[in-house]
Order: structure tokens, then C-alpha cells, then sequence
């Protein structure tokens, strides 16, 4: 009871000195507002100053240097007066004009206010931009951005050498830790970014010039950070960009001019020519115009946004690549199926090119420092627009970069181009296959023996084959890129290697001189025609090789063989534990590894060179 009578007591003392406290408050901070005031009244002489240093250098420096009489002195007064500036508690005074970079509703980062000189140094070149980039002057031109934004890089340059050897020695010796330059740069930045920023959100409706104010603010940048040496981590002009409703606009328009151009590059008159064709060795991909006309374009989106302080905003660009090369991919596949019907044709060999050329690009891409930083930005933040639709798995390989953000585009990519590359060899081989029809009923079986004459010829059923094959890879490896001609005439040996196999050896007898011939067809005259793209060219005819060996086995040697292998077959033996080689080794010894010993078996029945025949 005494203690709440006690604070009832207490009560008016406490409001009246709670009072009495802010009156003092407001009471100092008019009499630190008037010693503002009369600090820059005693301060008034530092725009004099400047102005007898020739400052602000609107244009590359031409005035007459100072009096060196005078020089000394008006030098000790710039020091003084920026030094008492500097030490002003009230850095940022009202009655100045504002500074900030722009409005904390467009701007990401909040850099600390201007220092009082440099505010008091900038307001004649703010006073400049208001007056020529606002209003109705004919240099206020939604049109022409680049009119304000090189005037102040021309400001930069133009006062850079001021800032370091006038100014910067004062802040030093007053031990400000900033950069006289820095601080003019970031002042004038201020002026470009208010003015973007009004611009901006005037041409969002009108594509031209929004795309020209976007090329205009990244060149600024480019230049800013590198003529001017602006650090990375002040803002300059790319936050604007980033702006819901600007990046959108930016990303509609960069889809929509990507599409017009796609148009416009498969509807050329070159567009399925290479510019380096007449030029041997120059491009090992062989690339049509098209192709390379659309990585370009690609290119050069990547370097547009680049440079974006935003992974996520980023990380939309990526997207909008990877819809376009689909896009891209479509509209390969539908040129292609119109070419199918002729799938040796040069047009459809160069879409082919230009399917593994995106193919090859993407994949160097994949290894890129920027693109496996982004990778790692996605996962990071669990970017949806890049992780849609991949598994669980497939994350993961994205988390320990084991795959990358283009491996659902390059499995496409891979699986048309061996879709096209298989019509391609199947529409060879129907060739070829046509060709050999003579060969194959060839009478090998009638063929004498050919021991007693000095030279062998190739058989004469053989030359159309033959002939066919050899355009045919001579074709193919000048309107094939390099890759995909080592994976053409690879899967064409392949492919002629059982063809042969299976229909002309399985399907005949074979005399001693049949056998010989067949081998003198083969190895002096169809594995030098791959030859000449490989230094061992049987190796891709395996069974062709080995079947030839077989048949061309001396009758002895036949003998022991037929014998080995039909004892193995019907009576099992372990031939290990007997002592004897086995099936396998003994093959192995003559060069077969390839056949199996039942296939073997099969090739010596088609022998009609055994003993009492």
C-alpha cells in the first residue's frame, strides 16, 4: 500500500521530467542543425574554390593550368575546407539534394550516403543532367538512352584525374576510408539510375526501344566496371533490370526476337550450307549456317545476362535457352522427315551436322565455369524451372555435378542424331546390299584352285560392291562432320561385316580356289577401302576375318580342328584336366576370337575340300 501511494506521489515528477528530457533533445538538435547552417555559411568559399580549379571538367581538360603563385594557396584552402567538411557530424544535411541511389522499392543494395564534399562537388554536373535528360529538351529522348548514359561516362573519365590527385591525397591524410573516384562514380551513377528507372517503366509496351534500352544499360555496365574499375559490389544498373515487371519484359521480348530470327535462319537461301566449305580442314563439324547462326544467338543471350547480380534471375535465362533449343530440335526433326525420303541427300546429311554441332556445343557448355555455377545455384536454391520434371536421381547427379543442366536437351539430341544416323547407314547398306546380289551367288564352290597363277584379281562380281561402298564413304566423308563420319563408316563395317557374313559365306560352299578368292576380295581389296580411316581396318570386319582364316585353313590343320571341336561337342571332356587345349585356346592360336567353336564347326561343313570329295 505505502509503495503504490508512493508512485502515485512520484507520477507527476516522472511526466514532468520525461518532459524536460525531450525538450532538451529537441533543443540540441537545433542548436547541431544551426552549427550545420553555420558551418556552411563559414564553408561557402569551397564552390569558389573549385571553380578556380576549373571543376567540374565537362569535356577533356583544355583550360590553362593555375598560376603556380596561386596554386599553393588555393591548394591549402581546398584541404581545409574539405577536411572541416569531412568533419561535420551531420555528414548529410537537409537542404542538400538527395543522394540515394534510387527508391528502396527498385533498388537491391543501399549503399551508405554520399560524403559532404563529394555531394557539395556533384550538385553543378546534377544540375547539368536535370537540365539536358529532363523536361522537353530535344536531348530527353525515350529513344536515345545511350545520349545520358555516355555523358556520364564521359564525366567519369573526364574528372577520375581531379578525384585522385586533388581530392583523394586529402581524404587520405583525414583518414577516410573510401575512394575520392568510387564516390564521384557512385554519385553520377545516381543521377543514370533514376533516370533508368523512370525510363524503364515508360517503354515497357513498346519492344524496340525496350530492347535498346537493355543493349544500352549492360554496355554501360561492361564499361563501367571495366574502363572505370566501379567495384562488383557497389549496384550500378543491372538491379534495375531486375524488377518483376521489367525482367519479364525482358524475357518476352529476348523469346520473342529468338523465334523471329529461328524463322528467319531456317527460311535462308544458305541456310544448309557451311561458309567454310570451300575451305578444306577449316571446320571439322561442318556445321550449316543455321546451326551456327542459332548457337550464336545463343551466345549472345548468355552474355546479356551474364553479368546479373541475380542466380536466380539467371537461372530464367537458362530456362528460356533451353526452351529454344527444343524448339530448335522440332524444327530440325520436321526439315528432317521431309528429307527422309532421300536420306543421302546433302540436306539431310546437313541437318545431321547441325544436330550433332548443337549436340557438341551444348556439351562443352555443360563444362563451363559459369554454367556449373549456375548448376550448383539451382540445386542450391532448389530452382524449379530448371529441376522440372527430373527425378530424384537426376538431382543428385546435379548436386555432385555429374550431370549437368543440359542433359535432358542432350539426350534428345543424341537420340536423333542416332535415328538419323541409322536411316542414313540403313539406306547405304539397301544400296550396297543391291549391288552384292551378283556376288553373293557367285560360284564358289566351282572356283579352281588359284596356287599356280603369280597374281589373284578381284572377282568381277564383286566390282559393283565394291565401287558402291567406296563412293559411298567418299560421300559420306565430305558431307559428314568428323564425328559423325567416324561413327558412319564404323557402323557401316559393322553393318557390311555381318551382311557378308550372313550372306555370302553362310550361304555357299567353298572350293580351295572359292576360299582363297573370297579372302583376296576381302582383305586386298574392301578392308583398304576403311583403310584409309583407320590403320587396321579387319578389326571392324571380325567376322569376315576370322571366317576367311577358316575356310583358307590347309587340309591338315582343318582336320585336327573338325576333329578337336566335334569330340568337345558330343563328349564334353574337360580339356584342361586332359592335357589337351582347349576348343577356345586352340582357336585363339589360329587368330579366331571372335567366332564362337559350334560357328567354327558350321564354316568347315561349308569346306568341300576334304579328303575323299
Amino acid at each position: 500500500i505505502f509503495l503504490k501511494r508512493h508512485r502515485q506521489v512520484a507520477q507527476p515528477w516522472m511526466d514532468n521530467l520525461r518532459q524536460t528530457c525531450n525538450q532538451v533533445d529537441t533543443i540540441e538538435r537545433h542548436m547541431k542543425y544551426l552549427r550545420c547552417l553555420q558551418h556552411i555559411e563559414e564553408l561557402s568559399d569551397f564552390e569558389k574554390i573549385l571553380a578556380q580549379l576549373h571543376w567540374p571538367i565537362i569535356s577533356p581538360p583544355t583550360q590553362s593550368p593555375i598560376p603556380a603563385a596561386n596554386y599553393q594557396e588555393i591548394s591549402s584552402q581546398l584541404e581545409l575546407l574539405v577536411t572541416q567538411l569531412l568533419a561535420l557530424a551531420l555528414a548529410s544535411c537537409q537542404g542538400l539534394p538527395s543522394t540515394q541511389l534510387v527508391s528502396s522499392a527498385t533498388c537491391l543494395l543501399q549503399a551508405p550516403p554520399l560524403c559532404l564534399p563529394i555531394q557539395i562537388m556533384l550538385l553543378p554536373l546534377r544540375r547539368r543532367f536535370k537540365y539536358h535528360f529532363y523536361g522537353n529538351r530535344q536531348t530527353n529522348s525515350l529513344s536515345k538512352p545511350e545520349w545520358y548514359l555516355t555523358q556520364v561516362l564521359m564525366w567519369m573519365g573526364n574528372n577520375s584525374a581531379f578525384m585522385e590527385e586533388k581530392i583523394q591525397p586529402i581524404l587520405d591524410r583525414a583518414e577516410a576510408s573510401f575512394s575520392a573516384r568510387v564516390e564521384l562514380c557512385r554519385g553520377l551513377l545516381s543521377l543514370v539510375q533514376e533516370k533508368v528507372a523512370s525510363d524503364a517503366s515508360r517503354l515497357l509496351y513498346d519492344d524496340v526501344l525496350f530492347c535498346h534500352l537493355v543493349e544500352e544499360v549492360l554496355q554501360f555496365e561492361k564499361e563501367l566496371r571495366s574502363n572505370h574499375l566501379y567495384p562488383a559490389v557497389l549496384p550500378g544498373l543491372l538491379h534495375l533490370l531486375l524488377e518483376d515487371a521489367v525482367l519479364q519484359k525482358w524475357l518476352t521480348v529476348e523469346k520473342k526476337m529468338a523465334v523471329e530470327k529461328m524463322d528467319a535462319m531456317l527460311s535462308a537461301e544458305g541456310a544448309w550450307s557451311s561458309q567454310y566449305k570451300d575451305i578444306s580442314d577449316m571446320d571439322e563439324l561442318k556445321a550449316p549456317d543455321c546451326a551456327e547462326t542459332f548457337m550464336t544467338l545463343l551466345q549472345v543471350i548468355t552474355e546479356r545476362y551474364r553479368a546479373l547480380p541475380c542466380p536466380s534471375a539467371q537461372l530464367k535465362f537458362l530456362e528460356l535457352q533451353r526452351e529454344l533449343v527444343d524448339d530448335f530440335r522440332i524444327r530440325l526433326t520436321q526439315v528432317m522427315k521431309e528429307e527422309s525420303r532421300c536420306p543421302l541427300g546433302v540436306r539431310y546429311c546437313a541437318i545431321l551436322n547441325a544436330v550433332n554441332y548443337i549436340s557438341t556445343i551444348l556439351g562443352d557448355w555443360a563444362d563451363n565455369v559459369f554454367f556449373l555455377q549456375l548448376q550448383q545455384a539451382a540445386v542450391s536454391h532448389g530452382e524449379e524451372m530448371v529441376l522440372r520434371g527430373q527425378g530424384t536421381m537426376e538431382v543428385g547427379r546435379l548436386a555432385s555435378l555429374e550431370g549437368s543442366l543440359f542433359d535432358g536437351l542432350l539426350a534428345l539430341l543424341d537420340r536423333l542424331k542416332g535415328d538419323m544416323l541409322g536411316r542414313l547407314l540403313e539406306w547405304t547398306m539397301r544400296e550396297i546390299t543391291e549391288k552384292a546380289k551378283p556376288y553373293c551367288q557367285d560360284r564358289w564352290l566351282s572356283l579352281p584352285s588359284q596356287h599356280d597363277q603369280s597374281t589373284m584379281t578381284l572377282s568381277s562380281t564383286a566390282c559393283p560392291m565394291m565401287l558402291c561402298v567406296r563412293d559411298r564413304l567418299l560421300n559420306l566423308h565430305n558431307v559428314l562432320s568428323l564425328s559423325l563420319f567416324q561413327l558412319a563408316w564404323q557402323g557401316l563395317a559393322e553393318r557390311l561385316d555381318n551382311f557378308l557374313y550372313q550372306n555370302v559365306i553362310l550361304c555357299n560352299h567353298f572350293s580351295d580356289g572359292g576360299a582363297a578368292q573370297l579372302q583376296f576380295d576381302m582383305t586386298r581389296n574392301l578392308f583398304p577401302l576403311f583403310g584409309h580411316y583407320c590403320k587396321r581396318p579387319e578389326n571392324f570386319f571380325k567376322h569376315v576375318k576370322e571366317a576367311c582364316l577358316i575356310l583358307c585353313l590347309n587340309v591338315g590343320s582343318a582336320i585336327l580342328l573338325r576333329t578337336l571341336l566335334n569330340e568337345s561337342e558330343e563328349e564334353m571332356r574337360d580339356w584342361t584336366g586332359a592335357g589337351d587345349p582347349s576348343p577356345e585356346a586352340a582357336l585363339n592360336e589360329l587368330g579366331v576370337y571372335c567366332l564362337a567353336p559350334c560357328d567354327v564347326l558350321i564354316l568347315l561343313s561349308l569346306r568341300t575340300s576334304w579328303p575323299g570329295q
